[in-house]
């Protein structure tokens, strides 16, 4: 007899943008094309509200974009009032209303609390309660924040799971590079290094201007995908060094398949907050070679020498020679590529990701249920 299915409910109090609410809504669409049943609970104000909606995941606003009384009270009536199996917390603000909450309830649902950044975890009661009392079990998006939490916290390895995001091999994938590059309106005979995340401080999107700047290559480009809070500092960066005719923003786009397509190098410079990004993931399985940082869990997927370059972050020389050596080697590009491609899709495939998180849902259920 097969097990029945699941109500899993997803919480996300940020009205941010990024991976963590993509990841969100790639998880939530594979579980119900699944056949499970599932809801997101989050801000009206929300980006991911909105998009939400547009890909066809259930969602109901509710006030809890902060840490008060009103939002706590809002999320226990909402789970008071329906059959759940399982709540999914994702950001600090949703965790603490949903435990709160939980904690009141006669019946209450499980909690798993998925952690998608490297930034520390506080070490005091109130922090232990929440992760090792109200909550049943604790997701990675990578083994080294997996690792973190019990080296530093002590919490319980088994309760604790890493669970890298699964990426869609169908749908990032090698292209005809003349044909994206003709789709995004860019030039067909020069070298272009792009980058595809949230315009954020700790990208390092200035210390990838700096880099591109010392390469002083002919006839290459640099493409940033993306929007957010620090594109007025790249842009001035761009100004301050003389590159208006050589960078290319096209801020965000619906798409990003073609854009990473029309790519030769993909470079992340991240200097904090990181798990395993999305962007490091969907630009290996487009077979680009990928220079990045060992923040977070990035060293899980690039591997320095085989399908890219670590260099350390903040360190704009390092990260100027290792795109150097890529841009003047196309058969080391190649070779990277390739090597990337097949590692993320042993390693990180979408299925994957959802038979692990199915697995972890069912188990948080059936101990709350005992």
């Amino acid at each position: 007899m097969s097990e029945r299915q699941l109500h899993i409910v997803h919480t996300e109090a940020s009205v941010g943008w990024g991976g963590q609410e993509i990841r969100i809504l790639s998880e939530a669409r594979g579980m119900l094309a699944r056949g499970h049943r599932v809801t997101l609970l989050c801000p009206a104000q929300a980006r991911i509200h909105e998009e939400a909606q547009k890909q066809g995941v259930p969602v109901q606003a509710l006030p809890i974009g902060r840490k008060k009384l009103r939002g706590m009270l809002a999320m226990r009536r909402w789970l008071k009032q329906n059959d759940v199996d399982v709540v999914n917390t994702h950001s600090s603000t949703d965790s603490w209303l949903a435990a709160l909450a939980c904690a009141t309830l006669r019946h209450a649902p499980a909690i798993v609390r998925t952690r998608h950044i490297s930034t520390p975890t506080p070490n005091n009661r109130a922090t232990r309660w929440l992760y090792q009392t109200a909550t049943a079990h604790i997701v990675t998006t990578g083994e080294l924040l997996r690792e973190a939490l019990i080296k530093h916290n002590g919490y319980d390895p088994a309760r604790l799971t890493s669970v890298p995001t699964g990426i869609d091999g169908e749908r990032f994938k090698p292209g005809d590079k003349k044909l994206a590059r003709q789709q995004c309106g860019l030039p067909q005979d020069d070298l272009i290094i792009g980058i595809a995340a949230t315009i954020r401080t700790w990208k390092g999107h200035v210390y990838l201007l700096e880099a591109f700047a010392a390469l002083n290559q002919p006839n290459t480009r640099l493409l940033i995908v993306g929007e957010g809070p620090n594109r007025g500092n790249v842009e001035a960066k761009i100004a301050e060094l003389g590159l208006q005719d050589k960078v290319i923003m096209p801020g965000n786009q619906g798409n990003v398949v073609p854009w990473l397509q029309s790519l030769d190098i993909f470079a992340l410079p991240s200097y904090a907050n990181e798990g395993v990004p999305q962007a490091v993931l969907q630009a290996m399985y487009c077979a680009l070679p990928v220079v990045s940082t060992p923040v977070g869990s990035i060293t899980e997927a690039v591997k320095d020498g085989q399908t890219g370059f670590i260099v350390p972050p903040k360190d704009s020389a390092a990260l100027a020679a290792a795109l150097g050596k890529l841009v003047q080697n196309p058969e080391l590009r190649k070779t990277f590529g390739a090597a990337g491609q097949a590692f993320v899709a042993a390693n990180f495939a979408y299925a994957a990701m959802l038979d692990k998180m199915e697995q972890i849902f069912r188990k948080a259920r059936n101990g709350r249920a005992n």
